[in-house]
């Protein structure tokens, strides 16, 4: 009798090994990366929640999003100076794309959001010191080791890598910023907020940052717009996450970006 009721573990045990030598997907805890798609919106003070919807407990890569954290290390170290310096003249070694070839400051950084200027700012910060921001910013899983055996954890880790963030911990981070409770300076919390792109929607005063990258295990395109809003005395953190259900090579903070702002003024009536 005994041996009948433990048959249904033994083939499922076997099932589940079998799967696994054959490399065949396994079914996750939390929902696919095609189903993620989450709007998050708080009061900035007191932290309470005034519209949820979808999935915003899962980790995926922050892409440019990162660019407020790291505008915050690179005022708090000194690399950074004010809105407009350091200005960096663009390198052929940075091996950008065409619209990146220019000269960028902070300010266009964030605006235009360019991958080289972020990777100097880490360069010159070294891995130690970065690792160690990220650590004590409790920023997502705090995994800056990048993909494994290319040691580009300093350059790539909050691209499609091993730096991951859910939109509930993008909010909090947020909070945290504006309430100027951050482990770094004065300054850098205030220049952080002034470089921050500005946009309206509807009565809205908004200020955010989009993030858009490929997923290469499943090549869906993930799209972020996260940041902070303010309609008279009433101040917000928001936190759009949305990721392709089908295959995609199309960029998608923009696009979410967009959706956002049309509809924030309709999901805070």
């Amino acid at each position: 009798m005994h041996q009948i009721d433990r048959l249904p573990f033994i083939i499922a045990a076997t099932l589940f090994l079998l799967a696994w030598m054959l490399g065949l997907p396994m079914r996750a805890q939390s929902a696919p990366l095609a189903d993620i798609h989450c709007t998050l919106i708080q009061d900035a003070e007191s932290g309470k929640t005034l519209y949820q919807d979808g999935v915003c407990d899962q980790r995926v890569s922050p892409a440019s999003t990162f660019k407020v954290p790291l505008a915050l290390i690179g005022y708090d170290s000194g690399i950074l100076t004010d809105e407009h310096t350091p200005s960096w003249d663009y390198k052929p070694e940075f091996n950008a794309v065409k619209r990146d070839r220019k000269t960028v400051d902070p300010t266009i950084w964030e605006r235009d959001s360019i991958i080289w200027y972020s990777r100097e700012i880490t360069r010159r910060l070294g891995a130690d010191r970065f690792a160690g921001y990220v650590s004590k910013f409790g920023y997502g899983n705090k995994d800056v080791s990048g993909n494994p055996g290319k040691n580009d954890g300093l350059t790539n880790s909050w691209v499609d890598s091993s730096l991951e963030i859910s939109p509930v911990e993008q909010t909090a981070f947020l909070r945290q910023l504006l309430a100027g409770k951050m482990p770094v300076s004065a300054k850098a919390h205030q220049m952080t907020q002034a470089i921050l792109p500005n946009f309206k929607a509807g009565d809205w005063m908004v200020q955010g940052k989009t993030g858009s990258t490929r997923i290469a295990k499943d090549k869906r395109s993930l799209g972020w717009f996260v940041g902070w809003a303010q309609k008279g005395g009433q101040r917000i953190v928001f936190a759009r996450l949305n990721v392709d259900g089908t295959r995609s090579d199309m960029p998608k903070g923009l696009k979410t970006r967009a959706q956002f702002l049309r509809d924030l003024p309709q999901l805070l009536k």
